[in-house]
């Protein structure tokens, strides 16, 4: 007999801020050169954009990203199935392959912004530290796959809103 529980329904609030997992099947890569990298974020500011959301913090690691984001009208489900669902078909198509890329669905967490907006872009901005790709925060200046390198200055992604952010962390660009 199953007694499974049908899937909670997401809670999904336009203007609500998002901390966004994504893990691949088994977690295997999701991601196996820099032009599966580019091409996702290149394809992730076109989605986020048009649905008028804001990124916060970003980071894509071999076999999962974080996403921090606050969602625009459409709310994130839009967004994401559109994102994800380009992202499968393009990665299934480049490597010859066909099934599902991705773990379930993605984990979405909704945050309270005034008490957990620093600690979450810290949080996703250090993964490659954390997870040993990089060796120290120096290095994470130089690392491409987050957006930290946005956050002090050195990248600009349009979708990103860093002055927010930074606004946050203190009153000078130096703080």
């Amino acid at each position: 007999m199953n007694h499974s529980l049908p899937r909670q329904a997401r809670l999904d609030i336009p203007g609500a801020l998002h901390h966004i997992i994504i893990r691949g099947l088994n977690r295997t890569p999701i991601f196996q050169d820099d032009l599966d990298k580019l091409r996702f974020l290149e394809r992730l500011g076109v989605t986020i954009s048009k649905a008028q959301c804001i990124v916060y913090a970003w980071v894509l690691m071999d076999n999962h990203l974080h996403l921090l984001f606050k969602s625009g009208k459409e709310g994130i489900s839009a967004v994401m199935r559109k994102q994800l669902t380009w992202y499968a078909q393009y990665y299934n198509r480049r490597y010859g392959r066909t099934g599902h890329l991705f773990e379930n669905r993605y984990k979405s967490i909704l945050c309270e912004e005034d008490r957990y907006l620093l600690a979450l872009v810290r949080y996703i901005h250090l993964n490659p530290v954390r997870a040993n790709i990089i060796g120290t925060k120096e290095e994470l200046d130089h690392y491409p796959w987050s957006g930290h390198r946005a956050m002090i200055g050195k990248e600009a992604y349009p979708w990103m809103d860093t002055a927010y952010v930074l606004t946050r962390f203190g009153e000078t660009r130096r703080k």
